[in-house]
């Protein structure tokens, strides 16, 4: 029938239009110029017949619509906002508490996610602290030289100018600027190797394992999102900085 070509008109024409194939009738549908009551040519029986007299030319033309139905299911037994005898009223509260895992119910079940950002957080912070814990043992035993603004010693005085640059590390940190890590994890290898040479030429093995400690902890710091490693690895970074720091000043 695709190939089959129709002359149509309707009962009031005088004369016939076409030939139209089956695709070119669906295109004047739109604009009703065929309606089912459109009378075609059936060369067959060789006489004039409405469109809707053929089964087969009008399933063509007008085929039929699915009906939507929306299927029936049978009635949970137990729904989730079913109030149980006895129950308290849900306040906010009681819904903050339950997303943060504070519950009897959700306890244990948090978000991993927020739990990783949250261990992060921490890990910024104790790397800011561990920071400015180098930056007072490193730059306050020469606040006579900073005070003066004697820059040219300043400039040959390498253990102030690293605690410079863990200040501004630590300022960096303090903004938001969690882009910088891999400097703070630069800056711990360096400070390891620099310092810690300082302290192995002193004969002051010690304090080359406290530095190492330090320095690994401010490492894992920025890499950590793991709630106990980072606990761990905030009091190797800040304790041992913070020792450090005490020791240089006293």
């Amino acid at each position: 029938m695709a190939m089959q070509e129709f002359y149509i008109r309707n009962e009031s024409d005088t004369e016939a239009r076409g030939p139209f194939t089956v695709e070119q009738l669906r295109s004047l549908i739109d604009s009703d110029q065929v309606t089912p009551a459109t009378l075609y040519f059936d060369a067959t029986t060789e006489e004039w017949k409405t469109v809707e007299s053929d089964a087969d030319l009008k399933g063509a033309l007008f085929p039929e619509k699915r009906k939507l139905t929306v299927r029936a299911y049978p009635e949970r037994e137990e729904v989730l906002n079913k109030k149980k005898p006895g129950a308290a009223p849900i306040t906010v509260t009681d819904i903050l508490a339950a997303a943060e895992g504070r519950t009897a119910d959700t306890k244990g079940k948090q978000d991993p996610v927020d739990a990783m950002a949250r261990a992060a957080g921490i890990g910024r912070w104790a790397a800011i602290l561990a920071l400015l814990l180098a930056a007072a043992g490193e730059m306050i035993p020469s606040a006579d030289l900073i005070v003066a603004m004697d820059f040219g010693k300043i400039a040959l005085n390498a253990v102030v100018i690293l605690g410079a640059l863990d200040l501004l590390l630590a300022v960096l940190l303090g903004l938001g600027t969690v882009s910088i890590y891999p400097f703070v994890r630069f800056r711990a290898a360096l400070g390891l190797g620099f310092v810690g040479f300082l302290f192995w030429m002193q004969g002051q093995n010690f304090y080359v394992a406290v530095l190492g400690a330090a320095c690994l902890g401010l490492y894992l710091c920025t890499a950590l999102v793991d709630m106990l490693a980072v606990a761990i690895a905030a009091i190797l970074g800040v304790g041992g900085f913070g020792f450090l720091a005490w020791q240089l000043l006293s």
